[in-house]
């Protein structure tokens, strides 16, 4: 097996860069000496550009050249409750990807690296087996909307994989949390507005943010074209028991507790919570030299906690 080095400063199009992922992404790529510009809709990008606009996005790039393009766009501005808030993350991974492959070319990168996702094996409950990536990605969703949002994630894959003169890396993250993620959670956990089921014994992947984020350097330099990696924690957990963990790291009262059929108009709430799964990431660690740093949530939540005090309190200093 030859493992791929690209470790050289490379010139890296981030697309996504406003993102909760790309915040993290840019900044450790950064620190590990690659020149990042960052793409998106808002004034924060160096290129403003949409990805479902293909004309707009191939004038944004025209003139510039990359080494490397990386996909971490989402429509998502919150936590997705009803299969409709997934619709246009949907269409990015289809149509987006498809643009940005196109734009990666005319620029002349060698290498493509898509953020993708543990719920591309599919939804439901796949027991205590632990997957692997040689573990069928994209399945057929057992309904329409499903099938919608898995189709998308494997339309994005097999663009990432098989675009001519592309060196495809895929990233399956688990769900994320940390420092511009879990932030949204607090003020309902403090209002007593989040309600959240039993787990019953199901459990998911959790990756804290910078550990993704390094994640990303890693498949940059590191990642094996047409690969898929799986990045999480060590320690599979329930959706309730993550959220208990947030609540008592930062001194907010517990979630409501609520029977899983009352989530049900919730849909896509309904159906995550509904899941579980665990992933092997042995794979991640053998080749691309990645483990975490927080082997679990409640580890990731207290270095997120600390930093946030420490923050604070530099800030009454300064005010001092």
């Amino acid at each position: 097996m030859t493992t791929i080095h690209h470790t050289q400063s490379q010139n890296i199009l981030l697309v996504g860069a406003g993102g909760v992922l790309g915040r993290h992404a840019a900044r450790a790529l950064t620190e590990a000496g690659h020149r990042v510009t960052g793409l998106g809709r808002g004034p924060e990008n160096d290129l403003r550009a949409d990805l479902m606009d293909r004309d707009a996005l191939l004038r944004a790039v025209d003139g510039h050249r990359f080494d490397t393009v990386i996909h971490a766009a989402t429509a998502l501005r919150k936590a997705p409750l009803r299969h409709r808030n997934m619709h246009a993350t949907d269409a990015l991974r289809t149509d987006g990807t498809a643009h940005l492959v196109e734009a990666a070319q005319v620029t002349g990168a060698r290498r493509f690296v898509a953020e993708s996702m543990v719920f591309g094996y599919g939804y439901g409950d796949h027991g205590d087996r632990v997957l692997t990536e040689t573990d069928p990605f994209g399945p057929p969703g057992t309904d329409r909307e499903l099938e919608r949002h898995i189709g998308a994630m494997r339309t994005k894959e097999r663009l990432t994989f098989h675009t001519p003169g592309l060196e495809g890396v895929a990233l399956r993250f688990g769900l994320f949390y940390g420092p511009g993620g879990t932030d949204a959670l607090l003020p309902l956990l403090r209002r007593r507005q989040l309600p959240v089921p039993h787990d019953r014994g199901r459990v998911l992947p959790w990756v804290e943010l910078t550990d993704a984020a390094r994640a990303v350097v890693a498949a940059v330099e590191r990642g094996r074209p047409g690969q898929a990696y799986n990045i999480a924690d060590r320690t599979p957990l329930g959706f309730r028991a993550h959220v208990v963990a947030v609540a008592e790291e930062f001194g907010a009262p517990k979630p409501m507790a609520v029977p899983l059929w009352l989530m049900r108009p919730l849909s896509y709430a309904h159906t995550t919570m509904s899941t579980s799964l665990r992933v092997s990431t042995a794979k991640a660690e053998r080749e691309l030299g990645w483990v975490p740093v927080y082997p679990s949530s409640r580890e990731g939540l207290a270095a997120m906690r600390a930093g946030a005090a420490g923050a604070a309190g530099a800030r009454r200093a300064v005010r001092h």
